[in-house]
């Protein structure tokens, strides 16, 4: 039976995977570490609470002590790094937040992992590290040449705190596999969409905000770009890349839906009115507000590799899986109502009201 230690887990791109990986396979057992900030919520594994192929703990990444206690008890095959600071946002208001977690979180993982794992000749046996990370760390692709994308060699441009923290991440991760022939693969993904997303993401805000005829906050012209992910597909190549990923490779992970955000939040407003059947979710909605600090105008991968050498491709159309997410939020009012109360909006209020 393989091992995983998923750090991040109880968030939305963790949680989804730990749910993927132990309905997809018999011989797996997961420990769950997460510190349940404002985004990390038990609700999102509430139907593997009772599964004994799954042990949750609460840990910060950042306590070595802590996380070397659960890597000598469970001794995993596999850690997958989720556990992250993750909203733009949030790391205009608070830079140092994403640098603690994000940067010197991960150090501490690979000094702990590198401490269990390597061996007396300096291998390191049948173990590896997965590092999950953003196509934001490229930078920004330009609207006028819609045929450019990110690559794996692509070189490191990012622009805002929380893109900063996670380049900052991955090459901590590269320099443990050159430095010390630590095993290991990193993924950059592109913008994930799916069930258990906390509402301060584009998506189930305006699902949200939506379903209560709340105002539907759009940056700038709307026009910036995204290139859209279901997050099953997202798990499905992780899955791939922690079993047959090549030792020490990148993999940029897309899901071939570019659109503006405008677009979205168009068709988001469409989707709910019909399933709804409330005619007040309507374009009148939409509020214009003003545009973020640095914001990136497109961002476009070319997922080619992760196709040529794994085999793995995008199974979800954007058309077909916003309909799906939009169902999970209307048949899950009891979550997201949790999700939205305290914190969540104090910080609503400071981010978008007013402006």
């Amino acid at each position: 039976m393989k091992k995983y230690l998923v750090t991040g887990g109880a968030g939305f791109i963790g949680s989804n995977f730990v749910l993927y990986m132990l309905n997809q396979h018999d011989d797996v057992s997961i420990v769950n570490v997460d510190s349940l900030t404002y985004a990390g919520n038990l609700e999102n594994l509430k139907s593997v609470e009772n599964d004994g192929r799954h042990r949750f703990v609460q840990a910060d990444i950042r306590d070595a002590d802590k996380i070397r206690e659960i890597v000598d008890q469970f001794a995993p095959d596999y850690v997958i790094n989720f556990a992250a600071e993750s909203h733009v946002d949030r790391s205009i208001l608070d830079p140092g937040a994403f640098a603690s977690t994000n940067v010197m979180g991960t150090v501490a993982l690979l000094n702990v992992v590198k401490a269990a794992w390597e061996q007396s000749d300096g291998s390191y046996g049948d173990h590896k590290y997965i590092q999950v990370s953003t196509d934001e760390v490229y930078g920004s692709l330009s609207l006028d040449e819609p045929n450019s994308f990110f690559r794996e060699t692509t070189p490191l441009n990012p622009h805002s705190p929380y893109s900063s923290s996670k380049a900052s991440a991955d090459l901590f991760v590269k320099a443990y596999a050159d430095t010390y022939g630590l095993p290991v693969n990193i993924t950059r993904c592109s913008n994930n969409y799916g069930p258990y997303q906390f509402p301060e993401k584009l998506i189930p805000l305006m699902i949200n905000n939506a379903l209560v005829h709340k105002a539907l906050p759009v940056y700038g012209d709307g026009l910036n770009v995204r290139d859209w992910l279901y997050v099953e597909d997202h798990c499905k190549a992780i899955d791939l890349v922690a079993s047959n990923g090549k030792v020490g490779e990148i993999y940029n992970v897309g899901g071939h839906n570019e659109r503006p955000n405008i677009f979205i939040v168009k068709k988001i407003i469409e989707e709910v009115s019909a399933v709804t059947g409330d005619a007040e979710i309507n374009e009148a909605l939409i509020s214009y507000v003003e545009d973020r600090k640095g914001h990136d105008r497109r961002y476009g991968i070319a997922p080619d590799k992760i196709k040529e050498d794994l085999g793995w491709e995008p199974e979800t159309a954007f058309e077909t899986g916003i309909v799906k997410t939009i169902q999970w939020y209307l048949a899950n009012p009891e979550w997201v109502e949790h999700v939205t109360s305290g914190d969540y909006q104090n910080y609503y209020s400071k981010m978008y009201e007013n402006k």
